[in-house]
């Protein structure tokens, strides 16, 4: 562990909001309740109705426990800092929290990618659907992105814990995130940052790639089917996937590929407030919005 003076750190967040801390704490307030039981509502629906007991399902519940890890992860600090104009978090809190959001992060790349599979299969090779994703097949591809993300990603943590801080211990950031705390050591960052691109390869380069070449053959597939309503009926069966497949890596893209050499710190939180709150709100509302099933049972679970 760290063996300089900085035990904490403070957070800045959003700065000196003013008159307005009190508005921007219920709006964000609001939209984390939302995010927690819209996520709930979308675990308790699956795990309870015999009609949602499909592999598109049990991955949309493992997605749904993704999101609620990250938004329970930084929200309440984000929400304490906006009431309090800053917030105190302990060494340790600080490296938990970076440990638990990469490591969802990575987890939901790989969910994302077994999503993609999952439409694969069921579009381009019907018939042999439910032999290949059987019970066993969908806890293996669901379990994994969980073993992965939150054991490959102590390879990345753990040096930062490592980290020499020699003064400075403020944060211009609303949670504890890789670059900031680079910036702020004073020790040499450049192994870290050499293993960053490494380990993008495999952890982000490579399931994106396998979602677009999945899609590639789903779109295929699609253009072969003769009949206009059989296109639009495939492809409604995915489309759910693909917008929060666009909306995750456009976010996690202009976040972590675009430099920030020269980015304001107010437009990184800002892309960070879509990657962090916004998105594990807007996956289950889409699903919700675009998946019949899961409107018909929200609809009896309502009367």
């Amino acid at each position: 562990m760290n063996e300089t003076g900085v035990t904490e750190f403070i957070l800045l967040g959003f700065g000196n909001l003013h008159s307005f801390s009190i508005v921007f704490f219920i709006v964000f307030l609001i939209i984390f309740l939302f995010t927690v039981v819209a996520n709930l509502l979308i675990i308790i629906l699956v795990s309870t109705n015999v009609q949602l007991q499909f592999p598109m399902y049990y991955f949309l519940c493992h997605l749904s426990i993704s999101d609620l890890l990250i938004s329970t992860n930084i929200v309440p600090n984000m929400l304490g800092a906006i009431l309090q104009g800053g917030k105190k978090m302990t060494y340790l809190e600080c490296i938990s929290q970076l440990y638990f959001y990469t490591g969802t992060i990575i987890t939901e790349c790989y969910l994302l990618s077994m999503m993609s599979y999952d439409r694969y299969l069921a579009i381009c090779n019907p018939l042999r659907y439910s032999s290949i994703m059987d019970i066993k097949c969908q806890i293996y591809l669901s379990l994994g992105p969980w073993l992965v993300g939150h054991t490959v990603n102590l390879s990345g943590v753990l040096p930062i814990a490592n980290f020499d801080f020699c003064h400075d211990n403020i944060i211009d950031h609303f949670y504890c995130d890789l670059f900031p705390l680079q910036k702020l050591s004073c020790s040499d960052t450049s192994v870290i940052e050499m293993e960053g691109l490494v380990f993008s390869l495999p952890l982000f380069i490579f399931p994106s790639g396998f979602i677009i070449v999945t899609y590639v053959y789903i779109f295929r597939a699609i253009a072969k089917i003769t009949t206009k309503t059989g296109k639009q009926k495939t492809f409604s069966t995915c489309s759910s996937h693909i917008i929060v497949v666009g909306a995750f890596y456009g976010t996690l893209i202009v976040k972590y590929m675009i430099p920030s050499k020269g980015t304001s710190s107010l437009i990184n939180k800002i892309v960070s407030l879509f990657h962090t709150v916004f998105t594990p709100l807007f996956n289950p509302i889409i699903y919700s919005l675009r998946n019949q099933d899961i409107k018909m049972k929200l609809k009896k679970k309502s009367l």
